[in-house]
């Protein structure tokens, strides 16, 4: 009984002290831009699927898209710009908060038409939700720092972002951003490029004074503008180059020239020669 005294109190404060980061699920799905409305300021996904991730045992997290069970979500841009960036017919990555469409707090493009994956171009609202790689082997580590005046709750309006460019999984450039403040990396020599804008967003209050990392809450989000320019010849690099089909063409022997004679003609005369000596003898 004492046993259970002590553990009750034990799994209370395990419970208290989880994250409380993420408690508003997000939803990302997958599909074709069906329209775009821009007096409403929504984009219309059409056939989408849903992102998820199963867990088996001792191995690696499976993540997929799953075919959903309605034709079309239909959910508010991240910032006006999107209604520019993307057009109907555009496959994108879309997330939304607590639900499936309504709100999309990020909108990204993929680039099409390669047999070993899908990659990002361009995205509008918080890149953090977008599961999918940016083309051109780049990656993105963004943070927020929080204007402490405006906080409510779990989180503040930021006052600045961080943002770091990787290439290769290398850092090669790093830059702190105000509100609608740009951002450009094209040092490789093939063509491609990273820009980012950081747009508006939010940061955690658990870094201010009062606030607290145990604190419960909707997560911070954030909007930039990110554009890549992938580099020359990305798509041929991914092209699979069919395996040639051998072809029996039809050999043609050309005739030996020998002082102008074919070969058989002189043998033959010299045949000729011979067996007339033998004769006359």
């Amino acid at each position: 009984m004492k046993a259970l005294y002590l553990i009750v109190p034990v799994l209370l404060l395990c419970f208290c002290i989880l994250p409380a980061a993420a408690v508003i699920q997000e939803v990302t799905v997958k599909g074709m831009v069906s329209s775009i409305n821009k007096e409403d300021k929504t984009i219309t996904i059409e056939n989408p699927e849903q992102y998820g991730c199963s867990y088996p045992a001792g191995g690696d997290p499976v993540c997929s898209f799953t075919l959903m069970n309605t034709s079309f979500l239909t959910g508010s841009v991240p910032v006006d710009s999107a209604l520019t960036v993307f057009n109907v017919g555009d496959t994108v990555v879309a997330t939304s908060l607590g639900g499936a469409g309504g709100n999309w707090i990020t909108i990204a493009k993929l680039y099409n038409g390669l047999p070993t994956g899908e990659y990002v171009i361009d995205i509008v609202g918080d890149p953090g939700s977008v599961p999918t790689p940016l083309a051109g082997d780049y990656s993105l580590d963004l943070s927020t720092a929080p204007d402490c005046t405006t906080c409510y709750g779990t989180t503040c309006k930021a006052v600045t972002s961080s943002v770091n460019i990787l290439s290769r999984g290398t850092r090669v450039l790093e830059k702190t951003l105000g509100p609608r403040q740009v951002t450009l990396y094209n040092g490789r020599n093939d063509g491609s490029s990273v820009e980012v804008t950081f747009v508006k967003g939010e940061a955690s209050s658990a870094t201010c004074v009062g606030g607290s990392p145990l604190m419960t809450g909707p997560q911070p989000v954030s909007v930039y503008i990110v554009k890549v320019v992938p580099p020359i010849g990305f798509t041929e690099q991914f092209k699979v180059t069919p395996t040639p089909v051998p072809t029996t063409e039809p050999t043609t022997v050309p005739p030996t020239k020998s002082g102008g004679l074919p070969v058989a003609v002189i043998v033959a005369a010299g045949i000729g020669v011979a067996l007339l000596a033998i004769f006359r003898r």
